[in-house]
């Protein structure tokens, strides 16, 4: 009797195993993505409860979906500007989606697939103010940036009389130039667009639409990895070519009259 009980818990342990094994290998653990992304960037990378929503999160998706990863296994990290490199090197992330912006000195560390978007640095403006048409008539105004911003040295560089103002998030920027308390804010016209398309500042705010700066935005990866490079730009070219790219600008960007600047859609560069 003993034996017979013996050697039916080892018949299921053993298929108990066996189940296991197989469930890795068919959408476990194994298939899960890490995808770091911004939480705190309406209409590119935002974090409302279990809600993840955004252009850079509908970019994450569809490309994860090419690579064989369905939303539901997608895994979001928080990936802060400065922490990027590190998440990737260190591989707490497999891919980063985060208005990531292509330079020399990051390519030192991490490969980008690449870009999906050519942004600009542009300036957020009350929807009645028509004095300001770019940086060159920013002499006199108060404009806001986030405190050690380039966005915001590069304007107070090319205007010299520009009156910065410098706060902690982009958020209170925006606070302060609904409230009259600055003239404009300046950063990624992206991010200045999805800012503007958020429900609470509808028809209060506009994009001036004069980018005086370029940046790709790139998909950013393990350094070394060119298979998966490449399988992301071929994801990131049939995601152009099918409608979907266009249809994530126009529901994330679009409510702000934003139209993508020269150079977009763009043609992914050829992985090192």
């Amino acid at each position: 009797m003993n034996i017979r009980r013996i050697g039916s818990a080892a018949a299921a342990v053993t298929l108990a195993l066996g189940l296991a094994a197989c469930g890795s290998d068919d959408g476990g653990d194994g298939d899960q993505l890490r995808v770091g992304i911004k939480f705190d960037q309406p209409g590119l990378g935002l974090k409302e409860g279990n809600e993840y929503t955004g252009f850079d999160v509908d970019v994450a998706t569809y490309v994860a979906e090419q690579l064989g990863t369905p939303a539901e296994d997608i895994e979001w990290v928080q990936a802060p500007s400065a922490q990027r490199e590190t998440l990737l090197e260190t591989g707490q992330v497999d891919m980063i989606v985060a208005t990531y912006s292509i330079t020399d000195s990051r390519k030192e560390k991490v490969d980008f697939a690449g870009p999906y978007f050519i942004a600009g640095q542009d300036l957020l403006v009350r929807q009645d103010d028509d004095s300001i048409t770019g940086p060159e008539s920013l002499d006199g105004k108060r404009l806001c940036s986030v405190t050690g911003s380039t966005s915001a040295q590069n304007v107070k560089e090319e205007v010299p009389g520009v009156n910065l103002q410098e706060f902690g998030t982009y958020s209170e920027c925006v606070s302060a130039l609904v409230s009259n308390a600055v003239d404009a804010l300046t950063t990624d016209d992206t991010i200045l667009a999805g800012y503007a398309a958020q429900d609470q500042y509808q028809g209060q705010l506009k994009v001036v639409g004069a980018p005086f700066s370029e940046e790709l935005y790139g998909i950013g990866i393990q350094k070394g990895d060119t298979e998966k490079c490449e399988q992301i730009n071929e994801a990131i070219r049939e995601m152009i070519s099918d409608g979907s790219w266009e249809t994530a600008v126009e529901e994330n960007l679009g409510k702000a009259g934003f139209t993508p600047g020269e150079g977009n859609p763009p043609n992914p560069e050829a992985c090192a």
